[in-house]
This record gives structure tokens, C-alpha cells and sequence, in this order.
């Protein structure tokens, strides 16, 4: 009977100790960092029309359209794997997708110089795909954060901190960062 009581109370302490709930978060880290990847590619697909219907009114802005096709061209070659999420992966993906951002930007303020691209309703369109696309960004990045505390919560506070030290040896996850870039705000000059 005391070996019966000893091997409940034993895994009592074991599953209310993290076993399970530490690979879970560690699961859940990764999905919310490939919605994260998902939005982000949202907003690639949705730059290639976005140009060419500017491009259209604007042929002047040669240099911007050019900016932004590159800057998409690299947002999307950078990737990071989510079970090798570490600080330097994350602030190159964060890089990219900063510039490409910026580079969004400066394209709005050139569609805001072109009375007739305002109203054209392919840019109508896409606009507000970029706009949904830019909240799902926000929302994802947001969750992806919330996801990385709690892991690390898990993994750095006592008594999981000792389940995991045991049995998984995971590390903190790095959290998501805003870049410099991503703090200024594009201007706008008529």
C-alpha cells in the first residue's frame, strides 16, 4: 500500500511539475512563430500587385517600385525555423520584413501623390488586403509573444524550471523585437 501511495504521489509531483505542459508550450511557441511566418508571407504575396498597379500611374517612382520588389525579394528569402528559434535567426527575419515594411510605406506615401491611384479600385482593393494583412501581422506577433513568455516561464521558474532541467534541457525562447526601422514613421511631402 505505501508503495502504491508513493508511486501516485510520485506522479502527481511529475505532471503537475511540467512534464507535459513544458513540450506543449514549446509546441504551441512553434505554431504561433509559423503564424507568424504565414501573415508575413500574406503580405509578400499581396506586394507583387500592389506594384504593378502603381506602377501603372506612377511611372516616375522607378526607384520606390524598385525598393519594394527588393525588399520583398529579401523578406522572403530569410525564414527561421521554428525549432531553432534563437536571437540572431529572429533579429534577421525581423530585419527583412522591417525593410520591407518601410519600404510599404514609402509606397503609400507614393500612392498618396497619385489622386488617380486612390481611386482605383484594384488599389482600393489591395490596399485594405494590406491593411487586414498588416492587423494579422500585429495580432500574430502579439500571440507569438504571449506563447514565448509563457515557455519561458515554464522552462526558468521553479519547480517546472527543475522538471525541465531533468528531463528536457530546453533554453528561453527569443522574444520578438521591434527594429529601429520599424519606429520611424514614413514621411509624407506634397
Amino acid at each position: 500500500m505505501k508503495k502504491l501511495i508513493l508511486v501516485l504521489f510520485t506522479a502527481l509531483i511529475i505532471t503537475g511539475c511540467g512534464v507535459q505542459s513544458i513540450p506543449q508550450a514549446n509546441n504551441d511557441v512553434e505554431a504561433k512563430w509559423a503564424e507568424v511566418q504565414n501573415q508575413y508571407k500574406r503580405r509578400a504575396d499581396l506586394v507583387p500587385n500592389l506594384v504593378e498597379t502603381v506602377k501603372g500611374y506612377a511611372t516616375q517612382e522607378k526607384e520606390t517600385l524598385t525598393e519594394v520588389i527588393e525588399a520583398r525579394a529579401k523578406a522572403t528569402q530569410v525564414t527561421v525555423d521554428p525549432k531553432n528559434l534563437d536571437p540572431a535567426a529572429l533579429q534577421k527575419f525581423q530585419q527583412a520584413q522591417g525593410q520591407l515594411g518601410q519600404a510599404l510605406g514609402r509606397l503609400m506615401v507614393v500612392a498618396e501623390r497619385y489622386p488617380n491611384i486612390k481611386s482605383n479600385q484594384n488599389f482600393l482593393a489591395l490596399q485594405s488586403q494590406l491593411e487586414g494583412t498588416e492587423n494579422r501581422i500585429t495580432i500574430a506577433r502579439r500571440r507569438y509573444i504571449e506563447s514565448v513568455q509563457q515557455f519561458n516561464n515554464l522552462v526558468t521558474v521553479f519547480p517546472t524550471n527543475l522538471t525541465n532541467n531533468i528531463f528536457f534541457n530546453y533554453d528561453k525562447k527569443p522574444q520578438f523585437q521591434v527594429t529601429p526601422e520599424e519606429t520611424k514613421t514614413p514621411k509624407v511631402s506634397f
